[in-house]
């Protein structure tokens, strides 16, 4: 079966103007600048403004990729990576400079808060409106029309002017109208960010239900949680170029590894000067290992794994050592932290410490480790390391079977997600 979706080459350029005179500019000087450009015979004769300057700039160049029936992409990257601009393209909103994009079937695009919508029509007006520029048929928009607005919460409002809607209102209507065009590839840009958390989940849970039922699923977003559950399939884009594409737990501690947030699965520190520690305790090496023997990059929910550290003391007595791990979510927000029940009495010497975190305990996502060693002496505690962020690992629930899940196929909240016992009586 032939790709859905192939892009080859794809590059867009812009060109942005730069001005280096002064801002303050007279009324004088606004009417010369204009009797100028209108003196110009054509573009290619343009010659730059006193003072100004124009400059080539490349939002895409050589994006290649080829994406399957039935595929969930996520395409991640910093702020003007170009990953907007990518779906402008394969949306057909713009057409790029440089190569060419093959899309097979009915596209259903949602870039920007009520895009295709009329501020003067009502909500009941822009959802038919905004389904034919979507490609509906009128009697197909007819039969879904109750569906569309229950899923959109909007029925009060359904026959109020769109410019009296909220942000939020906009984005759930929009969205609504988008995810039950049925088509065959739905393309999806941040704009959920603007909905609450119960519409956010309800959209993935659509959007997976989408990818189930064989749909293409194109979605750009900043929460790698959400990517992570969302897609089994990233692209990350740096400067308009793609510099990884594959498993979406892989690529995601590479954007973060990029971005100098976390240091992978694994990190050497022996050969770092100066040496992370002090005279007493030096940080040498931490990492994540699978214990089913298993990619460290891509644990599963269902799966044990331990966090370690390998530490070196110069003493000449013996130390009460305490350990400690903290696991941070890609948040920043501190999921739990990790030390033994007791101090650890250690003479001189090169030492590895274990955590081992049990299956079903942390939710899904993208998560760092921070690696900390302390001692006690006269009831004082002294850090002689603290290494934030030292050590990345992503979990990932399979979807299909886990404990807890059920037929809920969109994310969990919560940090932590374990498996408890219940009792009904």
């Amino acid at each position: 079966m032939p790709p859905v979706i192939v892009a080859q080459d794809l590059g867009k350029r812009y060109q942005v103007f730069h001005r280096t005179a002064p801002g303050y500019l007279t009324l004088r000087d606004v009417v010369a600048d204009k009797l100028r450009r209108i003196a110009r015979l054509s573009a290619t004769r343009e010659q730059p403004d006193r003072g100004s300057y124009r400059e080539e700039f490349w939002a895409l160049k050589g994006v290649t990729f080829e994406l399957a029936a039935g595929e969930r992409l996520g395409i991640i990257g910093r702020n003007g990576a170009g990953k907007s601009t990518l779906l402008k393209i394969l949306s057909r909103i713009t057409e790029p400079t440089t190569g060419r994009a093959v899309i097979r079937g009915r596209v259903g695009s949602l870039l920007e808060v009520g895009t295709g919508f009329h501020p003067e029509l009502t909500g009941r007006e822009n959802v038919f409106l905004n389904g034919a520029i979507l490609g509906m048929r009128r009697s197909e928009i007819q039969r879904r029309f109750d569906e569309i607005v229950a899923f959109a919460e909007v029925e009060q409002f359904i026959d109020t002017p769109v410019k009296h809607f909220s942000s939020g209102m906009h984005a759930r209507l929009a969205f609504a109208v988008a995810a039950h065009l049925e088509p065959d590839i739905l393309i999806v840009d941040e704009v959920l960010a603007v909905g609450d958390v119960r519409f956010q989940r309800k959209c993935l849970g659509r959007m997976e239900e989408a990818g189930k039922a064989g749909r293409t699923i194109l979605f750009v977003s900043h929460n790698m949680a959400t990517i992570t559950s969302l897609c089994t399939r990233c692209i990350l884009v740096d400067r308009g170029e793609i510099v990884s594409d594959g498993p979406t737990s892989s690529v995601v501690l590479q954007y973060y590894a990029m971005n100098q947030i976390t240091g992978g699965v694994a990190r050497d520190f022996s050969q770092m000067r100066p040496p992370v520690g002090d005279g007493v305790a030096q940080l040498k090496a931490g990492f994540v290992a699978s214990i089913q023997d298993r990619s460290p990059e891509e644990i599963s929910i269902e799966d044990e794994f331990k966090v370690a550290m390998r530490f070196r003391l110069a003493t000449d007595r013996t130390l009460d050592v305490v350990p400690n791990f903290q696991f941070f979510t890609a948040d920043g927000v501190c999921a739990f932290s990790s030390a033994p029940s007791k101090s650890l009495e250690l003479a001189a010497g090169e030492y590895t410490a274990e955590c081992l975190v049990p299956a079903h305990f942390l939710n899904e996502g993208a998560y760092s480790v921070s690696l900390a060693l302390n001692t006690i002496a006269e009831n004082r505690l002294t850090t002689h390391f603290f290494e934030r962020g030292a050590i990345s690992f992503n979990i990932r629930d399979p979807l299909d079977g886990s404990e807890g899940r059920h037929s809920w196929g969109g994310a969990i909240p919560g940090v932590v997600r374990p498996v408890l016992q219940w009792r009904v009586a």
